[in-house]
């Protein structure tokens, strides 16, 4: 999905802030999803299904009868359309994205998720940028992109990168060259070579360039952790990375958790967790989830799955007394990991469910 937004503008989208600078859904931003592969018609569509999907154009507000749907000849149109219709009315009757996406995630842990993930991502994405709206810290903006598409995580000389699976699975498969290709990849013909660039201050200009043109996800985030060398007398000498896309993603978590829970913490990388007072965590992912649960019982943990921990961090309130009060004043440990596959998908609602609040927001 490519997004473009004027230089100055409040958010993307042409979405309108509220006086809490939560962004409230317009025609404009619904649009978006009309012109959507999924929902854009095709040389097969139904006059019907081209008569609604022009009207929703017109107007994406418009009240759609049954019978309008059921007038679709195509039963994955017709499913395409109610899922859209679905999510507009919700994202509407709560008014911002914001109030939308943390319905879908209540603390009492009994939403029912009925739109498809994808809806789920863009409002995320939406969310996110607005969020680094005023940000000049390009690796904040490539670290944000984790909160809603997928990476991939490679080792290559020491360094741990992180680069966007969907990006990296299409150059795998097509070298970057669509359809064209896909033909030579099975022809067995020489495939260029695959331009993925880590993200580095040289070429941060080239990151802004492309941030809102096709094929913008091709840059790589350096995951490494600093690195720590033991010298005489007890002393540790600790290096630390300037760039450091860890650091840059517990920025971004840190806005996201003021930004929805009007809370403030404080977020920061961590290697291990040495807590013998250790009391509360929170996975980022379904892996980490897991891998923290065993970890905090004492079960035992093979190293292979140990090895996928990408990085652990310590969250810390700026104020103890929103914590809840068995727990105020200790850290909350945070982990992030791929899966066997060395995919890593993080669920930044984890952190709008899960963290020890003295109350629900």
């Amino acid at each position: 999905m490519q997004i473009s937004r004027p230089a100055g503008a409040p958010a993307p989208f042409k979405l309108q802030r509220n006086e809490r600078g939560w962004l409230r859904p317009t025609d404009d931003y619904l649009r978006l999803f009309l012109l959507r592969p999924e929902l854009a018609p095709v040389s097969e569509s139904c006059p019907a299904e081209l008569a609604l999907h022009a009207a929703l154009l017109a107007n994406p507000s418009a009240v759609v009868p049954a019978a309008g749907l059921q007038a679709l000849q195509d039963a994955d149109a017709r499913e395409s359309y109610t899922l859209f219709l679905r999510f507009r009315d919700g994202l509407q009757a709560a008014g911002t994205l914001e109030a939308y996406y943390l319905g879908l995630f209540p603390r009492s842990g009994e939403g029912r998720i009925n739109i498809p993930p994808l809806f789920i991502d863009m409002v995320a994405e939406a969310i996110t940028r607005n969020l680094l709206a005023d940000s000049g810290d390009v690796y904040e903006m490539r670290a944000a992109e984790m909160l809603f598409r997928s990476q991939r995580i490679s080792t290559q000389d020491g360094q741990v990168l992180s680069g966007d699976r969907d990006t990296l699975d299409m150059l795998n498969e097509t070298g970057g060259l669509g359809d064209i290709g896909r033909f030579l990849a099975e022809a067995k013909a020489p495939m260029p070579d695959i331009n993925m660039r880590v993200l580095s201050d040289d070429n941060a200009p080239d990151f802004l360039a492309a941030r809102d043109k096709p094929g913008q996800h091709s840059f790589l985030l350096d995951l490494t952790h600093e690195v720590s060398n033991d010298l005489s007398h007890g002393l540790v000498l600790t290096m630390i990375r300037a760039r450091s896309g860890l650091k840059a993603l517990a920025g971004v978590l840190q806005k996201w958790v003021q930004h929805f829970l009007g809370v403030a913490v404080s977020i920061r990388p961590l290697q291990k967790i040495d807590d013998a007072a250790w009391r509360w965590h929170v996975g980022l992912d379904a892996e980490a989830s897991a891998l923290l649960n065993d970890l905090y019982e004492g079960r035992e943990v093979e190293p292979a799955r140990l090895q996928r921990l990408v990085s652990l961090f310590r969250l810390d309130f700026a104020d103890p007394l929103e914590m809840r009060a068995d727990v105020a004043g200790k850290p909350v440990y945070l982990g992030l990991m791929m899966n066997a596959e060395g995919v890593l998908r993080l669920k930044p609602q984890n952190l709008l469910v899960n963290l020890p609040l003295r109350q629900a927001v």
